[in-house]
């Protein structure tokens, strides 16, 4: 089958062909119909994520053999499945979308349904085994499929990380009727909190960004303020929150960039007992003004994607019409790198799906 695969980091991809993994018992094979393009791929291929201070993490724990298909973001129908995979309810046709942040299954947290934080040996799909950027994709295990009927495969890809991360981030704030979340970064992943936000929380939403026609999209799809942050400054941005919000700052703010500017950005922005979440993976490091939080009593908390049961939330406020992935257009396979250059510069809206 063909694949786009990761050879060396810090290189372009390469079009390769790969021999067809052999199924095992509860296994399944599945044609990838779509495949999202994540800014987290950029990562993988650089190698690491930058910490700041010219640290780096490894982008994989250590975990990957190159060559390796990147791809986190899969969606397709069933092609085969190993034996013992009856009692799924799932059977070969059948389209789904692909859980892929599997775990190790026998720790804490994999114990818990949050494979996604898995304190053993990952292995996440497209990062640790192969991924989507191929004609076929392997899935240890059939319960990691969700059933995606009803749900266009460029849409149904992009729930299984752009998705997931907007409903868990959003649920890590606490809303409460009538507060006001903050989202910086109106991309793939914002665009989509907006509209979960707006459907499933009486919250009022506010979208800061540096680019007018990704506020526009916000502003369709429900955003309640936009702030173009390259037009203001971050004191007349909190002024602006406060006049909107009976004088208090934000009571969330979720960074989907995850820049020390950004961050930064958040953490002024908070009110008193307010939640700073951090998604985005950018990079960089940040001075903390240690007595802001306990005089605050605010919270600094991480969110990295969602469980496979959020997976099958989104699945349902999808098919249901409360939420509509955004996607700006979808590439044949062999363009992936023209897409990931594209996505570094900033130049995609909603996300791009590699189709095959």
């Amino acid at each position: 089958m063909k694949a786009m695969r990761l050879v060396a980091e810090g290189r372009g991809l390469e079009a390769m062909s790969v021999d067809f993994p052999p199924l095992s018992p509860s296994s399944a094979l599945v044609k990838v119909a779509a495949a999202g393009v994540c800014h987290s791929d950029l990562h993988l291929i650089s190698g690491s994520y930058d910490l700041g201070d010219g640290r780096k993490l490894s982008a994989t724990g250590g975990g990957a053999v190159l060559p390796l298909t990147p791809g986190h973001e899969i969606a397709g129908s069933i092609e085969s499945l190993g034996a013992g995979s009856e009692s799924s309810g799932l059977k070969e046709g059948d389209p789904v979308v692909v859980y892929p942040w599997i775990g190790c299954g026998r720790c804490r947290r994999c114990a818990l349904g949050r494979e996604n934080q898995c304190e053993g040996a990952q292995r996440f799909l497209g990062f640790m085994q192969d991924g989507g950027y191929a004609e076929y994709v392997f899935v240890p295990n059939v319960r990691y499929l969700v059933n995606a009927e009803g749900i266009g495969a460029p849409q149904a890809a992009t729930l299984a990380c752009a998705g997931i991360t907007a409903l868990s981030s959003l649920r890590k704030c606490q809303l409460q009727p009538l507060d006001l979340v903050l989202l910086i970064g109106a991309g793939g992943v914002g665009s989509t909190a907006v509209q979960i936000a707006k459907k499933t929380t009486k919250a009022r939403v506010a979208v800061a960004d540096l680019d007018d026609w990704r506020l526009e999209q916000a502003s369709k799809l429900g955003a309640d303020y936009v702030f173009n942050t390259s037009k203001i400054d971050a004191k007349d941005l909190a002024t602006q929150l406060k006049r909107v919000n009976d004088g208090r700052g934000a009571d969330a703010v979720i960074d989907y960039v995850g820049t020390p500017r950004t961050a930064s950005l958040g953490l002024r922005l908070l009110g008193h007992e307010g939640r700073l979440v951090l998604v985005g993976l950018v990079g960089g490091g940040m001075a903390l003004p240690l007595p802001v939080l306990p005089i605050l009593g605010a919270e600094i908390l991480g969110n990295f994607t969602g469980t496979l049961a959020q997976l099958n939330e989104m699945v349902a406020l999808v098919r249901s019409g409360q939420v509509a992935p955004l996607v700006s257009r979808s590439y044949p396979l062999e363009e992936a790198n023209v897409v990931l250059e594209r996505l570094a510069r900033g130049e995609i809206a909603g996300r791009a799906v590699l189709v095959p």
